[in-house]
C-alpha cells in the first residue's frame, strides 16, 4: 500500500534527477533570501551556479544548531512572515528555543509526508488514530494530527498525560492506531492494568512510536504488552517534524526518507568526511522542497547508517538504520530535548546552590526518570528540613516551568559529587538500550 505510488516508488535515476532540479533551485532561493547562507556561501568560495551535481552537495557549508541560536528568532527563514503559517520551536541549550516557521506549501508537504508515513506503516482511511503526541510548540502533536487527516482516517487530539482518561477513551472510542513516544505506550499498558483493563483486548493494532531512542527489545516489549505492530517514525523539529523517516510494515528494517523533500548523507561526525554506504556516522539532512525555513546540510548529531538496497515493499527511498545515540550530549526525556547545560543554568541562579550537579536518567515503570543531584552550601544544608524541602521543590519547579520535563530534586551536602581534573561527569544514564 502506497499514498502516493509514482513518488514512493520513483526508480533511483529518477529520484536523484528530481533531487537534483530541487537542491539547485533551492540554493538559489535561500542565497537570495537568507543573509546568512550568502555570508557562508561567500566565505567558502561557492556560488550557487558551482551546484550542477549532487555530489556537488558536499562542497556547501554545514549548518549547526548553533547557527539557529544565533538566528533567533526568524534570522534563517526565507519566506517573509506575512507567508508564514504557523510557527513551532524546539528547546536549545541557551533557554531560548530554536524557532521553525513553515509557509502553507510546506504545511500540505509536511501533512502529505505523514500521510505516507501512516500508509508505510500500515495505517488506512477507516482507522481511528489516537494521537498521544503532545500539542503546542513541540512538532509531535500536530504533524501527526494533520498527517491523519490528510490521510482521511479520524484523528483523536489526546496529547499526553492524563493516562487513566486516555485508556478509558482508547477503549470507549475503538481507537486502532496510537501515536505516542515508546516508553509512553508501556506507561499505558501498566496503567491499563491498574485500572482493571486488558490492553490487548482493545482494537489497537498498529503503533507508531518516535521522539525518543528506543531499542528492538522495546518493540518486542510494545508488542507483547499491547498486542500491536509496532513501528520506528524519525522526524525532527529543525527539518520538519516527524514524517522524516518511517519504517514500512513490510520490512520492518530500517527508517524509508522521504528522499523527494530531503537529501541525506552519512558523515565522520570528527571529520566531516562522507562514510561508506552501511557505516555508522552522523546523519546530515538538506531540505530541497521548504519554504519558510530551508535547511544546508544540517547536522542532526544522530548517529546511524543509510542503505539503498532494494526494499520488500517496492519503495526505492533509502532508509537509515536504528538511531545508535548523539553525537553531542544532549538527553530525550519523554520526548523532551535537555541538555545539561539548561538545567546548569537554572541551578546557577537559585541562591544557595552551588556550582556542582549531576544528573541520573533510569526508566521505572517503563518512564523515564531524571534525578537531578546537586551540592548546596554548608548553611543551607544545615537548616531545618522544611526549608530544604522549600529549596528542592522550588528547583523542581523551576525545571518544569523552564524546560517541560519532570524531575526529582536531591539535595546533597557539599564536597559529596565527585570532582574531576578532566571534562566533568554530569549525566548517568542507567536506561537499557
Amino acid at each position: 500500500m502506497y499514498y502516493n505510488e509514482e513518488f514512493e516508488t520513483l526508480p533511483r535515476p529518477a529520484l536523484e534527477a528530481f533531487q537534483l532540479k530541487r537542491l539547485k533551485g533551492m540554493v538559489q532561493r535561500v542565497c537570495a533570501n537568507v543573509p546568512f547562507y550568502r555570508e557562508s556561501f561567500a566565505k567558502a568560495g561557492i556560488k550557487p551556479d558551482d551546484v550542477r551535481s549532487l555530489d556537488d552537495l558536499r562542497r556547501l557549508p554545514f549548518t549547526v544548531k548553533q547557527d539557529m541560536r544565533d538566528a533567533y528568532p526568524y534570522g534563517l527563514f526565507s519566506a517573509p512572515m506575512e507567508d508564514i503559517v504557523r510557527v513551532h520551536a524546539s528547546s536549545g541549550t541557551t533557554g531560548k528555543p530554536t524557532v521553525v516557521g513553515y509557509t502553507q506549501k510546506d504545511i500540505d508537504m509536511w501533512s502529505e509526508l505523514m500521510a505516507r508515513s501512516f500508509v508505510a506503516a500500515g495505517v488506512h482511511k477507516g482507522d481511528i488514530i489516537h494521537n498521544s503526541y503532545g500539542y503546542g510548540l513541540f512538532t509531535g502533536g500536530l504533524g501527526a494530527h494533520y498527517g491523519a487527516e490528510k490521510l482521511g482516517a479520524s484523528v483523536i487530539p489526546m496529547s499526553g498525560g492524563n493516562t487513566k482518561r486516555q485508556i478509558l477513551i482508547m477503549k470507549d472510542f475503538g481507537s486502532t492506531v496510537l501515536t505516542c513516544t515508546p516508553s509512553y505506550s508501556l506507561y499505558l499498558a501498566e496503567s491499563a492494568v491498574e485500572e482493571g483493563v486488558d490492553i490487548r483486548s482493545l482494537k489497537l493494532r498498529v503503533g507508531i512510536f518516535g521522539a525518543e531512542p528506543w531499542s528492538e527489545s522495546m518493540r518486542g516489549e510494545i508488542e507483547e504488552k499491547l498486542n500491536l505492530c509496532a513501528i520506528d517514525i524519525y522526524g525532527l523539529s529543525e527539518i520538519m517534524g516527524p514524517g522524516v523517516a518511517i519504517e514500512c510494515r513490510e520490512a520492518k528494517h530500517g527508517l524509508h526518507i522521504w528522499e523527494d523533500h530531503f537529501i541525506p548523507e552519512i558523515i565522520n561526525p570528527e571529520t566531516g568526511e562522507p562514510v561508506a554506504e552501511g557505516e555508522r556516522g552522523e546523519l546530515v539532512i538538506t531540505t530541497i522542497t521548504k519554504e519558510g525555513i530551508p535547511l544546508l546540510r544540517y547536522r542532526t548529531r544522530d548517529i546511524t547508517s543509510i542503505s539503498y538496497e532494494p526494499c520488500a515493499c517496492g519503495r526505492t527511498h533509502a532508509r537509515i538504520a536504528r538511531m545508535s545515540g548523539r553525537s553531542d550530549d544532549m538527553l530525550i526525556i519523554r520526548g523532551v530535548n535537555v541538555f545539561p547545560s539548561q538545567i546548569e543554568s537554572i541551578l546557577m541562579k537559585i541562591e544557595g546552590v552551588e556550582p556542582h550537579y549531576l544528573l541520573i536518567v533510569d526508566r521505572k515503570e517503563n518512564l523515564d526518570i531524571l534525578e537531578v543531584q546537586v551540592e548546596v552550601d554548608e548553611r543551607i544544608f544545615s537548616d531545618e528540613i522544611k526549608q530544604l524541602q522549600i529549596l528542592a521543590q522550588t528547583i523542581e519547579k523551576e525545571i518544569k516551568d523552564l524546560l517541560g520535563v519532570s524531575c526529582k530534586v536531591r539535595l546533597v551536602e557539599p564536597k559529596t559529587i565527585a570532582r574531576s581534573e578532566g571534562k566533568a561527569q554530569r549525566v548517568i544514564d542507567k536506561r537499557k538500550r
